[in-house]
């Protein structure tokens, strides 16, 4: 019986770790129609995150298949709790990039100065994702350490970006729905990059068994 577990819970990880990588890839399509103005490529996006709705479920479904079947041994069942945590902000990744897909098709092309720090933001916030899965790839927690650090960076970008945008809605009025636009696309990355922030946690969590946010 433990040969059988011990393969699903194997089968959970690989699934786990597709799931990531799948919010990588939605989010660098996301970021790279951001940069180019492609509204074609902003429509991949979309069906990209609808698949990570699946994988979900798909998910779900295998973790509670296992609490349900099995007696997990405390690292076993802090390994599926974790995963049941992570897939949540998994799937919230997917659609906060299905959003910012959204508005980039509203966009048409036009761009200002201020461009620069949201794109910098959606570059800290993909390395913060992509961390957050290697992190728990490799039970690494020194990497789920620095990606929780990392989130200072990205809130960081958040408030100069509102700042710059503000400014510019004042010196040019007829900016202000681009601007508007911009600021709310900001507000997702800083949101996605709370949700890498979560993940890091859970990874924390899942190998020592205490949450770093939990209370003493």
């Amino acid at each position: 019986m433990r040969t059988v577990f011990d393969n699903q819970l194997a089968a959970l990880n690989q699934e786990l770790i597709a799931m990531g990588s799948q919010c990588e890839k939605v989010l660098s399509l996301a970021a790279k129609a951001l940069t180019t103005g492609d509204k074609e490529l902003a429509k991949t996006v979309i069906p990209a995150g609808k698949e990570i709705d699946h994988m979900e479920r798909d998910i779900e479904r295998l973790c509670l298949k296992l609490l349900l079947t099995q007696q997990p041994i405390a690292a076993d069942l802090r390994f599926i709790s974790a995963a049941l945590k992570m897939i949540t902000d998994m799937e919230r990744i997917g659609d906060q990039a299905e959003d910012i897909a959204e508005i980039i098709s509203f966009l048409n092309g036009t761009s200002c100065p201020e461009d620069s720090i949201v794109l910098s933001m959606a570059q800290a916030v993909i390395q913060m994702v992509t961390e957050s899965v290697d992190a728990f790839v490799n039970r690494d927690l020194e990497l789920a350490q620095k990606t929780i650090d990392h989130d200072d960076v990205v809130d960081n970008y958040f408030t100069q970006a509102k700042k710059a945008l503000i400014a510019l809605v004042a010196k040019q009025p007829d900016n202000g729905e681009y601007a508007l636009d911009l600021l709310m696309i900001a507000k997702y990355f800083e949101r996605i990059g709370d949700h890498a922030t979560n993940i890091a946690e859970w990874v924390v969590f899942s190998v020592t068994g205490t949450h770093p946010n939990a209370k003493e």
